[in-house]
């Protein structure tokens, strides 16, 4: 844990709110993250196994570059969005927030839990599809940012993990076309089955955890 300062809480309490709150398609929470994906092939095919042998895998492999994933989830509503690009540069982020907002056409507010990448601003939405556009896409979007540091406040750390555990295990993934079928397919099936994520780490757990009295510290300075 780093400092736990005023603006540290401020942050974390403003986004255990959000979780705390009931769902409502008006007002989705979706919480929004990216992680690089090391593309790997095997060196040798495994053998299979015949009587008396067990199937065998050589675990030498070549490095075929690397790639990113963009991985969005609404929790309570068990919706997964799963997007491979070649990187995560802003314009890719800025696509993939895109797709993100275009799931919610009719909502007033997408509420949207983020941590302090640099390339998490308006302006890469900017550069993709022009001020204009941009803003008006950014403003479609009420952000949440995590505190610094504070990545794991973000339940989108939770559905990489299920993604890592349920989609690729410890297969070696060795191109970004086989990647995108491999994450398209789980997150069809994770949407079929609307799994959902039970957050248990509340405000008043918080304080309790932390130690900390809320009038104690004072808002940062605007």
């Amino acid at each position: 844990m780093p400092e736990l300062n005023a603006p540290y809480i401020e942050r974390m309490e403003d986004v255990l709110e959000l979780y705390a709150r009931p769902l409502c398609p008006d007002e989705p929470v979706v919480c929004f993250d990216e992680r690089p994906v090391q593309l790997l092939e095997w060196v040798r095919p495994a053998s299979s196994a015949c009587p008396g042998r067990e199937a065998r895998q050589d675990y030498a492999c070549f490095r075929c570059g690397t790639a990113n994933l963009f991985c969005a989830v609404e929790p309570k509503a068990g919706w997964h969005f799963v997007k491979a690009t070649a990187n995560r540069k802003s314009e890719a982020l800025a696509e993939a927030l895109h797709d993100t907002a275009s799931h919610y056409p009719d909502s007033k507010a997408i509420h949207l839990v983020l941590d302090n990448f640099s390339t998490h601003s308006c302006r890469a939405l900017e550069v993709r599809y022009g001020m204009r556009a941009g803003r008006r896409l950014w403003r479609r979007f009420t952000v949440h940012f995590t505190s610094v540091l504070g990545s794991w406040l973000s339940q989108a750390e939770v559905e990489i993990s299920l993604r890592s555990r349920q989609c690729l295990g410890k297969r070696r993934i060795p191109t970004l076309d086989k990647l995108d079928q491999e994450t398209d397919a789980w997150e069809r099936w994770a949407n079929r089955q609307r799994l959902r994520i039970r957050w248990r780490f509340t405000i008043p757990k918080a304080r309790a955890r932390f130690g900390y009295d809320p009038p104690n510290f004072s808002r940062p300075e605007e």
